[in-house]
């Protein structure tokens, strides 16, 4: 198992999407990383609609802000580390060398989690790096409480349960191009509007906890806000990892279903 977690992870770092992912995650860590340090602790932030917040709570939003586009970069790497198989017509020799499939999808399972953390990793050091310095600046205290430290590692752990979800729906969709353009799709646009569409609704606010994106929001530890004057219920932050968990897992199980199951010749 080893070697084919090898094989796995060569085969993404021999090419120039890891770095060039490597390079968004960073630029989206900074960049939400001051524009909310700067933005919340601002003598206007309440012009903004921004409510008093505690020193742990700003830590934990300026920190984590970069994972909202992050977790987006790693979706799709989930989708295009099989998508790309697919298209390019390498699964047929990947699955000639290890004719045991499972073996395959488990070893891509291994090697999104590690990918996922490594880039939130890169996204975390970068946006804490920038975030403590403007926190610090304006008189907030950088490190308030052992939260932060688990927040931190929780959104290690979110990157790559989102690769997990990603690799899922690549192999549900094994045409590359329509399961990244529908993997974001859903994750940055429908999601959103249908939870904005629910949370009109009493039911609605309590159901739309369960969607990925408010369980990550849920593990991060912040407030999903609709911009309406209404407030999602959310679970505590063990409750969206589990949920996180959950679908990542589900989806793997359906894409090994699936993976021994077709016919890739």
């Amino acid at each position: 198992m080893t070697g084919i977690v090898k094989s796995e992870l060569r085969k993404f770092f021999t090419t120039r999407m890891w770095w060039g992912m490597a390079i968004a995650v960073v630029l989206s860590g900074v960049a939400f990383a001051a524009l909310n340090g700067l933005l919340l602790t601002s003598d206007s932030a309440a012009q903004f609609g921004v409510t008093t917040q505690s020193d742990a709570e700003l830590a934990r939003t300026v920190y984590t802000g970069g994972l909202q586009v992050a977790y987006l970069l790693t979706l799709a790497i989930g989708v295009l580390t099989v998508g790309a198989e697919y298209r390019h017509q390498t699964i047929t020799s990947t699955f000639l060398a290890v004719p045991k499939r499972s073996k395959v999808i488990v070893a891509k399972v291994i090697a999104l989690l590690g990918i996922g953390a490594g880039y939130g990793a890169l996204a975390l050091v970068s946006s804490f790096g920038v975030g403590s310095v403007i926190l610090a600046s304006k008189g907030h205290a950088v490190w308030p409480d052992a939260t932060i430290g688990r927040t931190l590692a929780l959104g290690l752990l979110i990157l790559g349960l989102w690769a997990l979800i990603g690799l899922g729906i690549g192999i549900l969709i094994p045409n590359q191009i329509a399961a990244l353009f529908i993997a974001v799709g859903v994750a940055w646009i429908v999601e959103p509007l249908v939870t904005f569409l629910l949370s009109t609704q009493e039911w609605g606010r309590s159901a739309a906890r369960f969607f990925p994106s408010s369980a990550t929001t849920a593990v991060l530890g912040a407030t999903n806000n609709q911009g309406a004057g209404v407030t999602l219920a959310s679970f505590e932050w063990w409750g969206g990892a589990l949920i996180l968990i959950a679908y990542a897992g589900a989806m793997a199980l359906v894409g090994t279903a699936l993976t021994l199951r077709r016919d890739v010749t």
